[in-house]
Order: structure tokens, then sequence, then C-alpha cells
């Protein structure tokens, strides 16, 4: 006889309040990231908030940190089915509704100087099927792109780190659980020699791709999230939180820095820009994710402002991109300067929070309240 109990009988955790906030933060650099991004016009030099792009490896670090705090010492009373479980409940219905404001957008769009040329060819029957696969999240070829962008998830490019998310979630819940501390310290070092290698040594300098379903992208996906989750995972199990005051002021002031840094080694060094981005990832984001964890919000303010940006940090990110490729097009169709897009750019921004909140109290709240008592 099994002697797993219902998944409502396990205890609910308190929340990292910290952490939470923290995720937020990172996720409104994501936004500011990629609207900057579209005037740097491809130039990873000229990018203001350059390295936005680390803020995935970031949340890949959290995933694993919170993982291990939430699930180590319930695999006994929680079998692996339970475990995929909660975790659909948790990121599969912000999929699903990131990928039909994916299909909005996507309808209402057409820019050949954004590389979008695709869309205009489209047919609608087209582009809900490659929507009805993304409610999946299975990574459709280069072959069925429909915007030109080589993306797995072409009505929603941010279904990237969740495919991925995906992955290492399996691998823990099916193998790395059950790993010894230097088992998992060898996967972690391993991990991060390869991480290094391929910062260092890759044609852009960076560690910038995953989305696409080639031999190359796939490998920097895998690298991406190799070492941070599963650095995640070791820091929890390995370290003991202390007390760290200001953790929260602290730490976002630090996550801002390292994503809003400057390209380093410009166009002749590219290998120092990588090198910044493996330390970043293997060094500092440890580092904030500690601090992080062992800090408290003890005013009523910080604990609502961490509270309302751990909310809409996930609904945000996967739902904010449809609005950049709009963004995107915007800039490119009349090649619009940032000091006469900022206005727009604006608008994008406070926008992309609009829409998160919407979709978080409107949809994704309820829908997993529905879940949680519907799957018991």
């Amino acid at each position: 006889m099994s002697t797993t109990i219902p998944q409502q009988a396990l205890p609910t955790k308190p929340h990292f309040a910290i952490l939470d906030g923290l995720r937020g933060v990172a996720a409104l650099m994501v936004v500011a990231f990629h609207v900057m991004e579209t005037h740097a016009h491809g130039d990873p030099v000229q990018q203001i908030i350059n390295h936005g792009y680390l803020a995935v490896d970031f949340f890949f670090l959290l995933s694993g940190y919170v993982m291990a705090y939430a699930y180590q010492d319930r695999w006994e009373r929680m079998s692996v089915g339970e475990f995929f479980k909660r975790r659909l409940v948790r990121l599969q219905p912000m999929v699903v509704m990131g990928m039909i404001v994916g299909a909005i957008f996507f309808y209402f769009q057409h820019s050949e100087a954004a590389g979008m040329g695709k869309i205009a060819d489209t047919p609608v029957w087209y582009m809900l099927v490659i929507m009805l696969i993304g409610f999946t999240l299975i990574p459709v070829p280069p072959s069925m792109d429909v915007r030109g962008w080589q993306e797995m998830h072409p009505l929603n490019g941010p279904g990237w780190s969740l495919f991925f998310e995906y992955v290492a979630n399996i691998l823990y819940a099916l193998i790395v659980r059950r790993f010894s501390k230097n088992a998992l310290r060898v996967l972690v070092v391993l991990s991060g020699i390869v991480l290094i290698h391929y910062a260092v040594t890759s044609e852009r300098g960076d560690v910038i791709g995953g989305w696409s379903i080639t031999a190359e992208q796939l490998r920097i996906g895998f690298t991406r999230v190799m070492f941070p989750f599963f650095a995640g995972l070791l820091l929890y199990r390995t370290t003991k939180i202390t007390r760290i005051n200001n953790a929260f002021l602290w730490c976002s002031l630090l996550i801002i820095a390292v994503l809003a840094f400057p390209r380093v080694g410009g166009y002749d060094h590219k290998w120092a820009n990588g090198l910044y981005d493996s330390l970043s990832i293997i060094i500092l984001f440890p580092i904030i994710v500690y601090m992080g964890a062992s800090g408290q919000v003890h005013s009523a303010i910080g604990q609502k402002v961490c509270k309302f940006l751990g909310d809409i940090s996930y609904p945000i990110y996967i739902t904010h991109y449809p609005i950049i490729y709009t963004y995107t097009a915007y800039v490119a169709n009349g090649k619009v300067p940032f000091g006469e897009a900022l206005p727009w750019a604006l608008v994008t921004f406070f926008g992309s929070i609009a829409l998160a909140w919407l979709c978080l109290k409107l949809y994704d709240e309820p829908v997993r309240k529905w879940l949680k008592k519907k799957l018991g």
C-alpha cells in the first residue's frame, strides 16, 4: 500500500518574501532590457541595460533554491506524479495565457523591417495551430516558424525558458533529488565549467540564446539551465541562512547593477563579456539569493512591495514579449529614435505591468484555485 498522503495534506511553507520581491525586480529589468534592445539595432555593445538577459539565469538559480526549500523534505509523503501536478498547476495556466496574448498581438503585427516578414503570409488557422501547440510548451522546429525569428515558441518567445524550466524540474524529480551533496557538487562544478567555456568562447561573447530547436541553441539552453538550477539546489542544501539587515534593498541594488552593467570588452575582447556573464551567474547570483533568503521584511509597506513584485513576476515575464514585438515593429517600421519613441516605451513598460496584474487577478489566481480544488 502506498504511503503517499494526499496533496492537500502537505503543509504549506512560508514564502521567502525578499526572494519573491527580487524575482519581480529581475522581471521588470527584463522588460526594460527588451525595450532598450529594440534601439540597439542588433549591436550588443550599444545595448543599454546591457545584461538584462541574465535575469533568466537568475530565475533558474532562484527556482532551484526555492524548489529545494519547498520539496526537499517532502518526498517521503509526496509522489513524483503529485510533484508534477503541483508544478503544472503553478506554471501552466500562465503558459496558456501567454500564448493567447501572443496570438492576439501576432494577428495585428507586421514588420518586415523587424525581421517579421512571415507574419503577413501566415493564415489564421495556422497561427491558431501554433498557439495550441504553444499551450503544451512542445517546441516547434524552425520549419514551423511563423515570425522569422527562429523561436521554438514564435507567438511568445520567452516560452523557451519555461520549456527548460520543465526539463530541469523533470531531472530534479526523477534523478537529482536523490543525489548526495557530493554528487550534486560534482554536477554543479561540471555544469559550471561547461558554462564558463561556452560563455568565453561563444561567437557573441555572451550566454544569450536557447530559444530555438537547433543543435547550437539547444546547447545554449541546456548550458544556461544546468548550472544555475542545480546550483540553487546545492546552495539550499549546503548553507544555513543568517540575518542580514536591509537585505531587500541591497539585493535589489545588486541585481539591478548586474543586469544594467555595460558591455564588457567591447568589440575586440568578446571573451571578457562572456567571463562577466559566467562569473555573474556562478558567483554573484548565489550571493544575492543567499542574502535575500537571509533577510526579513519588517515594514508593512515593504511586505506589500515584495508581495506585489513577487505576484506579478511570472505573469509579466510570460506576457510582456508580445507587447515588445509590437513595440519593435513600431520602431523598426518608422526607424523611430529613442527620444521620439520614449512615450511609447513607457507605455510598453507600464502596460506590461498592467497586463500582468490583470492576468494574475482575473485569470491566473482563479484558475489555479479551481485546479487545486479540482485536482485535489
